[in-house]
């Protein structure tokens, strides 16, 4: 592995981010774990994250020996419900994580507030919130260290990926330290596999062909063909042996070659939104209503409708690229929630989203002839309201 282009790849991550130092990874999850680790969370302690999350999420908390703490959301941008979160510390709480669910920024001025009342590191989970800034300050730079995915599905993907942000120069030499006893290197047969899966998605994957491909890339994980972005065993929830691993080299130059993409990346998508906006305005649905200070750029489009089964159903003979995050509390369906210690009642705003959100693509291949094809789709299955006002105060 060329030790250049990776490091390469987390200069320019972190120059265009403005933060000091980053760390690449094979995945998204393992920058959390090393975070996580860095900080000191070890066996008895608490981490708060929202009830509405993937269980990818919840994993290297488990691995720790650490107790996740959800938090129920509110059904504007679907993050953590602030007013809910000081009730959920405790003497053993070690970390508070900040998720920006869709590209939502969550309301960093409450949360930073609370969380330095009780002297309790933020962590932002920036995988769903590239480009997206609260009060003019980028998602990313309000926590101690910050974490990414580049996963297919995420604002911008190596096939799969990760990355740390942090400003904290301790923080980071502990994570260097971390890193430079324990982490793996992707073998040559992975990085190939992955650099020839990420040519078929260029030349195959588009809004009108996503639900074929990805019933076909299901398939083919399940017989070990192409790399999946998730294993049997993190359903159990077990580390496997080589869960700690780096970024390979063939990825830091995919993700080098998206960074020089990510200004038109983030401005496609800007103009997205109101695109779903305005359709689902004219047909009479209701739509948020955001504050001036909060500028998302959505890696999804969220929007709820009356029959989420009906709708996943139906959307590949429509040729929708329809979405279906979050499928439960802890996502995907398969999820043994117990194991996790989450139990059905515990977030009923977020179980209720869970029953009616789909979201629509929002990427550089949708256009807005894609816009008009998904927005008629869910308007053909009716909308669902969500418990409280589209508006947030």
């Amino acid at each position: 592995m060329s030790a250049g282009a990776v490091a390469k790849f987390e200069d320019s991550f972190a120059q265009w981010l403005g933060v000091k130092s980053a760390f690449a990874f094979w995945k998204g999850r393992v920058a959390m774990y090393a975070i996580l680790k860095s900080i000191g969370v070890g066996e008895g302690d608490e981490v708060i994250l929202p009830g509405y999350t993937c269980v990818m999420d919840v994993n290297p908390i488990k691995y720790l020996g650490a107790k996740p703490v959800y938090v129920d959301i509110e059904p504007v941008t679907y993050n953590m419900d602030v007013n809910l979160l000081e009730e959920k510390i405790t003497p053993k709480t070690k970390v508070i994580v900040a998720q920006h669910t869709y590209g939502y920024p969550c309301d960093m001025d409450a949360i930073m507030d609370i969380a330095g009342r009780h002297d309790i590191p933020v962590v932002e989970d920036c995988c769903l919130a590239l480009g997206s800034k609260y009060k003019g300050k980028l998602c990313g730079t309000f926590g101690v260290a910050s974490y990414w995915s580049f996963q297919w599905n995420k604002p911008f993907t190596t096939g799969i990926g990760g990355m740390i942000t942090t400003d904290d120069s301790g923080l980071a030499e502990k994570i260097e330290a971390l890193c430079r006893e324990r982490l793996l290197q992707p073998s040559a047969k992975a990085s190939l596999m992955l650099a020839v899966q990420r040519m078929v998605y260029r030349l195959f994957i588009f809004p009108r062909t996503t639900a074929f491909a990805t019933s076909m890339f299901r398939w083919l994980t399940k017989r070990g063909v192409v790399i999946g972005s998730s294993t049997t065993c993190e359903f159990e929830p077990t580390m496997a042996d080589d869960f700690f691993m780096g970024i390979s080299d063939r990825q830091a130059r995919a993700g080098l070659r998206q960074i020089k993409k990510i200004k038109k990346n983030i401005s496609h998508r800007r103009k997205m939104k109101p695109i779903y906006d305005n359709l689902l305005k004219q047909a009479g649905w209701e739509t948020p209503e955001i504050p001036d200070y909060m500028d998302p750029v959505l890696v999804r489009y969220p929007v709820r409708v009356a029959d989420k089964a009906r709708a996943i159903a139906e959307a590949p003979r429509h040729f929708v690229e329809l979405g279906t995050w979050f499928e439960c509390p802890l996502h995907p369906i398969e999820t043994p929630m117990g194991m996790y210690g989450y139990y059905d009642g515990m977030c009923p705003v977020a179980e209720q989203a869970c029953r009616e959100v789909v979201n629509l693509p929002t990427h550089p291949r949708a256009k807005q002839a894609t816009a008009v094809r998904s927005a008629n789709f869910v308007q053909s299955i009716g909308e669902a309201s969500p418990p409280n006002a589209h508006r947030l105060p």
